[in-house]
């Protein structure tokens, strides 16, 4: 029964060696000038503003966890409207449910001002 993981074994030894070989013949063969701009963080183009170790506004967390929380409840109401003739009128009942009580958190996070970037 193991033979019949013996491929995949050796696919996987295969794309370490790759791996390891190609960073290892880089580090060997690779030039190696480095100046104060290549070794600079990379920004997106822009000059660096601050340090890399400044502290980003716990605001900052909260907004991108609300807009996973809501985009992942919004990934709900496709298979939803796949099956939604088959479902009928009690489909359509727990879909406004659930629909409602995202509506109730969304105007809570709303009153709290946690949607308020300052």
């Amino acid at each position: 029964m193991l033979e019949s993981y013996l491929p995949i074994l050796v696919l996987i030894l295969c794309a370490m060696a790759l791996a390891v070989g190609s960073t290892l013949f880089s580090f060997l063969v690779g030039q190696k000038k480095p100046s104060a701009i290549k070794l600079a963080p990379y920004e997106c183009g822009m000059p660096l503003v601050g340090t890399a170790r400044q502290r980003f506004p716990v605001k900052f967390y909260i907004i991108a966890m609300l807009f996973i929380l809501f985009d992942i409840e919004a990934v709900f109401l496709y298979p939803w409207a796949v099956v939604f003739k088959q479902l009928g009128m009690f489909g359509f009942i727990e879909m406004g449910v659930f629909i409602a009580i995202l509506l109730v958190g969304y105007v809570y996070v709303w009153k709290k001002g946690a949607l308020e970037w300052e």
